[in-house]
């Protein structure tokens, strides 16, 4: 499988995001990519809630999704749209943040949304309370491509390595984890986290992410990385923008299952006694 990752550093037109995630697709379909995979919030990044309310559509009427629908299409590309904030689907008017699987038809055929919010406060001063904008998802989702299943997380997910153990107990073999991460937490997490879930789960862990200065004030780290199996980089785009592709030979997740055999070794795990 050749993946092509998008970095981008999305602003708050949504008009002209969705015109760059169709040059990516473009892009990526020129480049020999079988799938393109794209960052959180693809559509819209803005902190400014009040301006992004007025932006902000349900899924049927999402222009930037159907966008890269007809773009996938047209390309005749698969595309993991890593993420889009949605409006009119809760009965609190909280948001959805939803990624979606689309395929080279351009039909959905996965839906995911964000599980874990990022409700922190950073030693820097920055402050960030999704939940009370967002409303958190239910379930996990692993869904069947012509290469193998491919299990569904967003950002702060990557913190939370069960959803990653029922991703992997559900068949996956390639892990999808758009992200927006911030640079503090960036430049001290980031790449060892993924490459912590590359190896637990013996998959091959694809994380396309937003970088570098916003149109909302935002800084956010980049280095969107292709992770093997065992652990091995095999791309890191660093800072800027852009597409690149990285062949992934997914035999080397069974060479890398068969050797450190941990799936198959798991086992329920009590609920932990305190001594005193």
């Amino acid at each position: 499988m050749r993946a092509a990752l998008f970095q981008s550093r999305t602003g708050i037109d949504p008009a002209a995001n969705a015109e760059e995630i169709a040059s990516a697709i473009q892009r990526a379909k020129a480049d020999g990519a079988d799938m393109l995979f794209t960052p959180e919030m693809s559509g819209l990044l803005d902190r400014d809630r009040a301006r992004a309310a007025r932006a902000l559509r349900s899924e049927k009427d999402d222009p930037v999704l159907a966008a890269v629908r007809d773009a996938a299409a047209k390309a005749g590309l698969w595309v993991h749209l890593g993420s889009l904030a949605l409006a009119g689907e809760q009965a609190d008017s909280r948001l959805v943040n939803r990624g979606f699987v689309i395929d080279d038809s351009g039909a959905i055929r996965a839906r995911y949304d964000k599980i874990h919010l990022f409700d922190v406060e950073l030693p820097d001063g920055e402050t960030w309370r999704e939940s009370a904008a967002y409303a958190p998802g239910t379930a996990a989702v692993v869904t069947e491509t012509p290469w193998g299943r491919l299990g569904l997380a967003i950002c702060y997910d990557l913190r939370f390595p069960a959803l990653f153990s029922a991703l992997s107990g559900a068949g996956a073999v390639i892990l999808s984890v758009p992200a927006a991460f911030t640079v503090p937490t960036g430049a001290a997490h980031w790449h060892v986290l993924l490459r912590a879930r590359a190896i637990e789960a013996g998959a091959f862990v694809i994380a396309a992410a937003q970088s570098g200065e916003h149109a909302d004030g935002r800084t956010t780290y980049g280095h969107s990385l292709a992770v093997d199996p065992w652990g091995e980089v095999l791309l890191d785009m660093g800072n800027g923008r852009g597409v690149r592709t990285v062949d992934l030979n997914l035999n080397r997740v069974a060479q890398v299952r068969g050797r450190i055999p941990a799936l198959a070794h798991r086992r329920p795990i009590p609920e932990a006694v305190v001594t005193p």
